[in-house]
């Protein structure tokens, strides 16, 4: 009875929000809007926003002796970018459900670039800091991208679309690092967030061009009450609440491995340079890409299967990964497999949840994502600890540990989400 009055309150508000959408009303007269140039345009945007959060993490030890920071601490610069990160997923990527998109996407980016220009042009630790949460804040103008172009995509090629655009996502995290190596020892580390705020703003005059101007009329629905509703959304949605988990699983695991990986890799017996570490991934990037076909696979009703199988792929990736020291080769399969297992089910809870309710696809995805986050910090603080007290060995009990669970989640789970699908 309970849970019944939850659904009918959610569909009250979602259909009080729904009224005329002036929006692109038909998914399927929306395919045209995205050709192979769009949603490629899509998944760079993606990844150069998100890229922006990761920059920081190997140039920690520059930013700690031009700011007399003690290297002790200087870690919190990372902790308050993935903390405003988390707000913005929360408080800004619902108004997609609310605002023109268009206006927003644009608006979150050329604010993205002031906060670029700040941290540039610091010329404080406060002003550093004070750049780095907007830059955080202001990052998750991805997901209002991923919610978009589901919007912009026909049905049956949603999953293809969303699973190119997420893997930017995964690509600029995964290449950042590398990025912002080359560019630190070419030209110094603020030529980092200067030479991304110039690329920004290209990306903002392109993307006047190809993104449709979408009125919305919603007069009845509050912020905060567009908030409420990413809460009830939860309490309703069956499948939501399954893919979050998953979420928060699948990102622990990728924080488990990325987090601690430089440390044995640049210590005695391997002794591996910076720009040698950071070749690693590449390899990751190989399997995002390879996962990008996992939406296809969701587009024609094989999401459990392609999840279940992304799942022990994910386990089995741990047991390669742990013959670091033996072999680097075998670590770098290892790691095309993680990241092609994480992409892969990642695809698949956004081409499942973006399917619910198509009025509300930026609150589902606010949702999702806030799981992610957690996962991410999770991975992040648990890797590093299991390291310091028992090496990399660990560190890949923790990570197989992890997917195990996961994958006993999916397999109790699976038959209470076919039936939530049907």
């Amino acid at each position: 009875m309970k849970e019944a009055k939850v659904k009918a309150a959610v569909h009250a508000d979602l259909k009080a929000d729904s009224s005329p959408l002036a929006m692109i009303s038909s998914d399927s007269a929306q395919g045209s809007l995205m050709s192979r140039y769009v949603t490629l345009l899509f998944a760079v945007v993606c990844g150069m926003s998100v890229a922006n959060i990761y920059f920081a993490q190997p140039i920690l030890d520059d930013l700690s002796s031009e700011f007399s920071i003690d290297p002790s601490t200087i870690g919190i610069l990372i902790t308050i970018t993935q903390i405003f990160y988390a707000a913005g997923l929360l408080l800004l990527v619902p108004l997609g459900d609310l605002l023109n998109q268009r206006k927003l996407i644009i608006g979150q980016m050329l604010l993205s670039v002031i906060a670029l220009v700040i941290v540039g042009t610091a010329s404080s630790s406060t002003v550093l800091f004070a750049g780095m949460a907007l830059v955080g804040l202001l990052a998750v103008v991805t997901q209002t991208l991923v919610a978009f172009a589901a919007t912009m995509a026909a049905p049956a090629e949603r999953g293809r679309v969303v699973g190119m655009v997420t893997s930017g996502i995964v690509i600029g995290i995964l290449l950042a690092r590398s990025i912002a190596g080359i560019l630190t020892d070419l030209a110094g580390w603020r030529s980092i967030y200067l030479f991304s705020a110039t690329l920004m703003l290209l990306m903002i005059c392109a993307l006047i061009k190809i993104l449709p101007n979408v009125e919305r009329e919603v007069k009845s629905l509050s912020y905060l009450h567009l908030l409420k509703t990413v809460f009830m959304l939860f309490a309703q949605e069956r499948v939501l609440r399954i893919r979050a988990i998953l979420a928060l699983l699948i990102f622990t695991d990728f924080s488990i491995l990325w987090t601690p990986l430089v440390l044995p890799l640049s210590s005695p017996p391997l002794s591996l340079s910076h720009t040698a570490i950071g070749a690693f991934g590449l390899a990751g990037v190989a399997g995002a890409l390879a996962a990008a076909r996992a939406g296809k696979l969701a587009d024609r009703g094989y999401g459990q299967r392609t999840t279940g199988l992304s799942l022990i792929l994910l386990l089995i990736s741990w047991l390669l990964i742990n013959r670091l020291e033996q072999s680097l080769f075998v670590l770098a399969i290892g790691i095309i497999l993680l990241d092609l297992a994480v992409q892969a089910v990642h695809v698949t809870n956004q081409s499942m949840i973006l399917a619910l309710h198509t009025e509300a696809r930026s609150r589902l995805t606010a949702g999702y994502m806030i799981f992610y986050s957690i996962g991410s910090a999770t991975g992040s603080i648990a890797s590093t600890h299991v390291y310091a007290l028992y090496g990399w060995d660990g560190v890949c009990l923790l990570g197989a540990s992890v997917s195990a669970v996961a994958l006993l989640f999916w397999a109790m789970t699976r038959r209470a989400t076919a039936a939530a699908l049907q």
